[in-house]
């Protein structure tokens, strides 16, 4: 049976192939480009050879363009098989998508279509392999039907327990993390501390298991002591404004997470907890520093 790498005609960049070798050069060997036109043939370096090679064998390799636009191959292929997800780094970043590093000689490409968010060179992040309408290899940021397959239920663990992973999807409703142990949490928003991204490694604290196996996960500490630091988080804000907290109870509760990252029932614990306090005092529907 032949392998689905085995290819006629004209050979296409960013795919994997199985060719013969047709000619040997001290410096690599040539393998049959597909056109008929020995000047067509694809350079196989010795560099980007893994082991020595003859002529007339057959060799699976990748093929890529060198920086002079001339397909090339490397026996360097992808860590991943097709279908396989894998936490990658960016590598660069076009106006057409991104380059994601997967083990072979230049990036594979991620299609702005198959980003879950915007990315930037170094940032890792989960990405599954896949070929496209074309026989290219490209990368999707779309992983959450993969996640969910390949997870375990977690165990030995209770609720207060801290969970570490990192952030494979997000959405409005907060975000998503896979452990090394391939354990699925997901942080509500409101539970989220600071701005997060994709790709980004988080400890939280389960604060519940579900039926699934799943864990509901809170970066925040108990509300006993977020309490504390949530109140030095106004103070502060306060502090920076003459005194006056630029926030009240008719904030929307977007503006209060963007620019303090607490949830509004945070907040308005906080505030409360000034007023009892007496560090804070309220005046025509604003809050501030007491003298």
């Amino acid at each position: 049976m032949e392998s689905n790498h085995e290819i006629s005609g004209r050979r296409k960049e960013n795919s994997i192939a199985i060719l013969p070798v047709v000619r040997v050069a001290s410096f690599g060997v040539f393998l049959d480009g597909g056109t008929g036109n020995t000047a067509d043939d694809i350079l196989l370096h010795n560099a980007q050879q893994t082991r020595p090679v003859k002529e007339g064998e057959r060799v699976e390799v990748f093929l890529y363009h060198d920086p002079h636009h001339r397909l090339t191959a490397s026996m360097n292929l992808p860590k991943l098989a097709i279908g396989d997800i894998g936490y990658a780094k960016v590598l660069s970043t076009t106006r057409f998508g991104a380059f994601v590093d997967v083990g072979t000689e230049r990036g594979i490409f991620l299609p702005f279509s198959e980003m879950t968010e915007r990315v930037q060179e170094g940032q890792s992040i989960w990405i599954k392999l896949y070929e496209d309408k074309t026989g290219r290899l490209a990368v999707t940021m779309k992983v959450d039907k993969e996640m969910i397959r390949i997870a375990r239920p977690i165990r030995n663990r209770k609720k207060g327990d801290t969970l570490t992973g990192t952030i494979y999807n997000l959405t409005s409703k907060g975000a998503f993390l896979i452990t090394k142990d391939r354990e699925l949490g997901f942080i509500y928003k409101d539970d989220i501390v600071g701005v997060l991204q994709i790709g980004a490694e988080v400890t939280g604290r389960i604060t519940y298991i579900r039926e699934d196996g799943h864990a509901n996960v809170s970066m925040r500490a108990q509300k006993e002591e977020a309490i504390h630091s949530d109140m030095e988080i106004l103070i502060a804000c306060m502090e920076k404004h003459q005194g006056v907290l630029p926030y009240t109870d008719k904030s929307q509760p977007e503006d209060i997470r963007q620019n303090l990252h607490l949830s509004k029932a945070a907040f308005k614990r906080a505030v409360g907890h000034l007023l009892k306090l007496q560090k804070i005092v309220e005046k025509n529907g604003q809050f501030k520093l007491k003298n």
